[in-house]
């Protein structure tokens, strides 16, 4: 028996949805349909009738509901007991993120450590997913459109993607800076093999034959430095490239571009205080940012 299969059984039977549900638990809708597959196979009863206008609970599911509600008592009872004990806000927290964020995340980590003295933070920078499962690291803050169903946690906001080019470059090709569509007219630096899963790698290869590629990198952060040496122009995440006085926008962000980034957490932590404490700092303090539009 696995409880959180019963709390989604029982986020449902209360909301009557399952978008209500997954809104409640921080969870994705897909999630939220899975986990309840998995507890009517294993108890092997149909629990709700699907219907357009939402769920119903059918005669199990009135009956599982009736033998939770002590349950489900109890395990609050539990958690408003020993949650007490975490209010003092000591310890230490891991969090991970990636080499493009980590500038931007500083002074609210900064503010955050002021706020709570007794906190200690240990960084991790890694450009793929930590495992959090294994207690690899508490928090992550991370870009993806498609964060793992196993975590729970807020989206930020999206970062966005344009093309750059060093104004000391423009000036040496004779260049005004409005392409008009005529990409090929620049150099390019690209990302390099292993980020040809990004979505830049994709319209570089759309839009700029390969004889074009002045050089290529294997990072996003290291593809904004190559860019503000003039090696060419760029697919570049504005929040590396604003921060660059030397470079030049060559176009509007392109929508289809955008990253959503994350902050997220294993199920098991979003309740322990200095957690949900560090969270909400994270997302009060970065989500308003132009950098998270």
């Amino acid at each position: 028996m696995d409880w959180d299969d019963y709390q989604y059984f029982l986020a449902v039977a209360g909301s009557g949805s399952v978008s209500a549900a997954a809104r409640r638990l921080s969870q994705s809708h897909s999630t939220v349909l899975r986990r309840l597959d998995k507890l009517e196979a294993a108890l092997d009863v149909r629990l709700f009738e699907r219907f357009q206008t939402g769920y119903v609970l059918t005669a199990n599911g009135d009956a599982l509901q009736a033998l939770l509600a002590p349950i489900a008592d109890g395990m609050q009872e539990i958690e408003r007991k020993l949650g007490g004990h975490d209010t003092a806000l000591q310890g230490a927290i891991r969090v991970t993120t990636t080499d493009t964020l980590m500038d931007t995340l500083l002074p609210t980590l900064s503010a955050f450590r002021t706020s709570y003295p007794g906190i200690q933070l240990q960084l991790t920078i890694a450009n793929s997913f930590v495992n959090l499962s294994r207690r690899d690291a508490d928090v992550a803050i991370r870009p993806s459109n498609t964060p793992p169903d196993n975590l729970v946690g807020r989206k930020l906001g999206t970062v966005r993607t344009a093309p750059y080019a060093a104004r000391a470059y423009l000036d040496r090709i004779g260049d005004d800076g409005r392409p008009d569509g005529d990409w090929a007219r620049y150099d390019w630096v690209a990302p390099d093999e292993s980020l040809a899963h990004l979505r830049q790698a994709r319209w570089l290869h759309e839009h700029v034959p390969a004889a074009k590629h002045a050089a290529s990198v294997d990072s996003l952060l290291g593809m904004a430095s190559a860019v503000e040496a003039g090696l060419g122009a760029g697919m570049l995440l504005c929040l590396l490239a604003e921060a660059r006085p030397g470079l030049v926008r060559l176009a509007d962000p392109d929508p289809a571009l955008g990253t959503d980034v994350w902050i997220l957490t294993h199920p098991d932590l979003r309740r322990v205080n200095r957690i949900r404490v560090f969270t909400a700092f994270l997302f009060d303090g970065l989500s308003r940012l132009p950098a998270f539009v």
